[in-house]
């Protein structure tokens, strides 16, 4: 049978946005309320931003950077314990599974690293640049690139098992649950794929491109996209259930906690809706466009936004709980939970743990 068993960050699996899913629901706590930095590590970033976000297993932060590097930190103390250079940057979010780890870069290559060593096991090459954060499940790594494939590939060897051809671009990270993945694409469509075959079930399309990495929660599929609009789509049959409309695109993935769906626009507003019916129950102004996808823990939710600030929110009182303003840039890069920290990258070129 198909799992879709959920890795627990902080364990030795462990994926950007918390699980399979990609509900961003880290079964852990955060600071309740913010006494400062612990650590940061200054990284080599050469370009303008920071978009990899951090993966906690066991003791060690992994994180890619803009300097083309991979990064393995003791996740106490910020101490680096090795480093893999790549040929490009890495926007891509590394996961964790069964001793290695998983990354891609813009050069075009997914990258499986000892977890231990940082020694290259084996690298996969695509056509096109990695953005897409991959998913690990029943030995098999699942990913898009920006030569519009999809890809399967033996998470062991790095043999492709199948590929999948859209329409464009695939930046979104894909999402896993009901023995089919999900994941949307700049051709507009958000597409449900067999991980046996890699047949097509269904598409769903939107009137732009899809950035944003789709969430699951029952038989419902929740994604933003850069038409401005977030959708909840039936999981088994690809049909609109409800549609929620904002004033700007949508970059930020949603996270999902009991009957609410939370996720922030380019408008500058953390908005939370009901699940079922798409309801607005409130929103919260930011400093600006919210690019990062937030980090629930313990009935707070943690998520960068412009120009360089990281948000606690309170989910029970629906009010803001503190901020981080980080020197430098905007905060891209979305928050991991673990060991009562939180860890994200600026782009000031640091990835900071705060408690």
């Amino acid at each position: 049978m198909y799992s879709t068993l959920s890795p627990v960050p902080g364990s030795p699996d462990a994926m950007f946005r918390a699980n399979l899913e990609r509900t961003g629901v880290y079964p852990t706590q955060g600071p309740p309320r913010l006494h400062g930095v612990k650590w940061k590590f200054k990284t080599e970033r050469v370009i303008e931003a920071w978009f990899s976000s951090p993966t906690v297993s066991h003791d060690t932060v992994y994180c890619g950077s803009d300097d083309g590097h991979l990064y393995a930190l003791n996740a106490l103390t910020g101490e680096l314990k090795w480093k893999l250079k790549t040929g490009d940057v890495i926007y891509s979010s590394p996961a964790v599974a069964e001793g290695l780890v998983y990354v891609g870069s813009h050069d075009g290559y997914l990258y499986a690293v000892n977890e231990k060593t940082g020694s290259e096991r084996w690298k996969f090459k695509t056509e096109g640049r990695v953005y897409s954060s991959p998913a690990v499940s029943n030995g098999r790594v699942y990913f898009g690139s920006a030569d519009n494939y999809f890809y399967a590939v033996d998470a062991a060897n790095g043999e492709l098992i199948w590929k999948f051809k859209a329409g464009g671009w695939i930046v979104s990270s894909p999402a896993i649950a009901k023995s089919t993945i999900y994941f949307g694409c700049w051709d507009t469509f958000l597409y449900a794929i067999d991980p046996m075959s890699g047949q097509e079930k269904w598409r769903f399309k939107t009137g732009f491109r899809i950035l944003s990495s789709p969430a699951v929660r029952g038989a419902m599929i929740y994604f933003g996209s850069m038409d401005g609009i977030f959708y909840a789509v039936d999981a088994n049959s690809g049909q609109e259930i409800w549609r929620f409309t904002t004033t700007e695109r949508i970059r930020s993935s949603p996270a999902i906690l009991n009957q609410t769906i939370y996720f922030g626009g380019d408008d500058g507003q953390f908005y939370a809706l009901d699940a079922e019916t798409g309801r607005e129950k409130w929103r919260l102004r930011t400093s600006g466009p919210i690019l990062s996808s937030a980090a629930i823990a313990n009935q707070l939710a943690y998520f960068g936004a412009a120009p360089g600030y990281l948000y606690a929110v309170n989910l029970e009182t629906d009010k803001q709980k503190w901020k981080f303003k980080a020197p430098f840039g905007w905060m891209r890069s979305s928050p991991a939970v673990s060991n009562g920290m939180i860890y994200f990258g600026s782009d000031d070129g640091n990835l900071y743990a705060l408690y």
